[in-house]
């Protein structure tokens, strides 16, 4: 019966504690305030529409192996757009990469732009 009892009054401060402490996490996370407003373009230059992503074929044992990858990748589907489009004049560029075990994969997003003729 003390155990019971013991075990019950702990149970009830633990909530209660939990309960005055919830407000204050809740205050220390950021709110959303939806996506981030996009990247201005660079003067004297013209990007394409939407971003374009290159990943690669298949995981790299190595994770510098993975982002050239994934930045070749991309390039080739950006001179595709723009024949003179570099990753230094792309913009919204977002680097994504994914460990699986030794193994990692990594994805480049990014909106592909070029000097204005």
């Amino acid at each position: 019966m003390f155990k019971a009892g013991m075990l019950r009054r702990v149970l009830l401060s633990t909530i209660a504690l939990l309960a005055m402490l919830a407000p204050a996490f809740a205050a220390d996370q950021p709110t959303a305030t939806g996506t981030p407003p996009p990247e201005p373009t660079k003067p004297g230059f013209e990007c394409h529409d939407k971003p374009l992503v290159g990943s690669g074929p298949g995981f790299k044992d190595s994770q510098d192996e993975s982002e050239q990858a994934a930045k070749d990748d991309w390039l080739a589907k950006a001179k595709a757009v723009y024949p003179d489009a570099d990753l230094a004049t792309a913009k919204d560029v977002k680097w994504e990469c994914v460990k699986q075990g030794l193994y990692s994969k990594c994805f480049l997003a990014a909106v592909p732009c070029h000097p204005k003729l």
